[in-house]
């Protein structure tokens, strides 16, 4: 068995298939007085609640963006949520990063599962299944099926043209969102065979962005600008999740908080060129081009071509000559400066340290295997 000090704490460990518990049988809260004050709201009401109880809605990444977009549905009543995300708590997403505390950050907890515990503090009549992942074409059809509804709020484009291409092959709708500096923007996007479809991502964007990329690691975010596009991007959820699609708005939106400027590019139509939704070629989903090893921003290096299963004791009895280590139920964290190896149960790593993909390889096979 591990001693205590070489673990984090685990009290409150769960496995991440866990969804939310069952409220106290003492103190119960209705739904009349839960969500009486969104009943009053015209544009719900009574049967507009009922709906979001059954809808099922699916968050990619578990971040900024999706942290506050996850707090919301679960506050508006959306009876099932799936958190997907591949990251762990530190204390820089503290910040911003609502659903999270200094608890969170000091145990690495994997985002997901954090998130699922927190939501079900102040909701636990809801469903909630994290998945601590990455979304890749290997398992999207898995963790997106059951959706109604796909939220994106990741961190690349890799991944947002992979949910593009998923959505537009299975007809379901999904809203993008980003959030850096004091920027926010978001864009809904209805798949055919809706009544009256939209652009998708790769109309608007055929091809990802070259060249260096903003990000919150190297611009900087407010909160505030994570916030905005949340409650934008949920308030279009929630007028899809109650049958109201014409009430949309079909456009790119983009709003900058520290200077007001405003910008719009119209999504109302399809483009007929379009390689995804007119041509229905999906080399995203098919995995072509898609690189094992990923940049995931912060000074680090993704290794998600190992699908194994972990032993976390075997590994920290192997590892501890080497260096610090610790770990829980969902992840190992083995510091060994100047890097750190973070390994999660499915053999996927996160070496931080290094952008250099070939020392992130070298130090996986040397401590891991190869």
């Amino acid at each position: 068995m591990p001693q205590p000090s070489q673990q984090l704490n685990t009290a409150s460990i769960v496995p991440s298939s866990s969804s939310t518990g069952p409220a106290s049988p003492n103190t119960s809260i209705s739904d009349d007085d839960r969500y009486s004050r969104q009943i009053l709201f015209p544009g719900i009401g009574a049967h507009g609640q009922q709906m979001l109880a059954s809808a099922h809605v699916a968050i990619v990444g578990c971040g900024a963006t999706g942290a506050a977009a996850a707090s919301l549905l679960a506050r508006a009543g959306v009876g099932t949520l799936t958190l997907i995300d591949r990251d762990f708590v530190e204390p820089s997403n503290l910040q911003r990063q609502i659903l999270f505390d200094e608890s969170d950050a000091l145990q690495s907890l994997p985002k997901a599962e954090a998130a699922r515990r927190k939501i079900a503090l102040f909701n636990s009549t809801i469903a909630i299944h994290p998945h601590i992942a990455d979304l890749v074409p290997a398992n999207i059809h898995e963790l997106l099926a059951p959706a109604h509804l796909i939220l994106d709020a990741t961190d690349n484009f890799e991944t947002r043209y992979l949910i593009n291409d998923y959505a537009i092959q299975q007809s379901t709708p999904w809203i993008y969102a980003a959030a850096i500096g004091a920027y926010a923007a978001t864009m809904t996007i209805l798949p055919a065979p809706a009544a009256n479809p939209t652009a998708c991502l790769a109309c608007i964007f055929p091809k990802p962005p070259t060249g260096p990329v903003e990000t919150c690691d190297t611009s900087g975010i407010l909160s505030t600008a994570v916030n905005l596009a949340a409650s934008i991007q949920v308030t279009e959820a929630l007028k899809l999740l109650t049958g109201q699609p014409h009430l949309l708005r079909r456009s790119l939106l983009s709003f900058d908080l520290w200077t007001s400027e405003r910008s719009e590019i119209s999504t109302a139509k399809p483009n007929p060129a379009c390689t995804v939704c007119g041509q229905r070629l999906f080399t995203h989903l098919a995995g072509e081009g898609r690189p094992h090893i990923t940049l995931c921003g912060r000074n680090s290096v993704q290794i998600h071509e190992h699908h194994r299963p972990v032993d976390f004791a075997a590994m920290r009895d192997r590892l501890t000559p080497h260096g610090q280590v610790r770990f829980n139920d969902l992840l190992l964290r083995f510091e060994r400066p100047p890097h750190t190896l973070t390994l999660f149960a499915d053999g996927r790593a996160i070496i931080q340290g290094t952008t250099d993909i070939t020392l992130a390889r070298s130090l996986y096979a040397r401590f891991i295997g190869s």
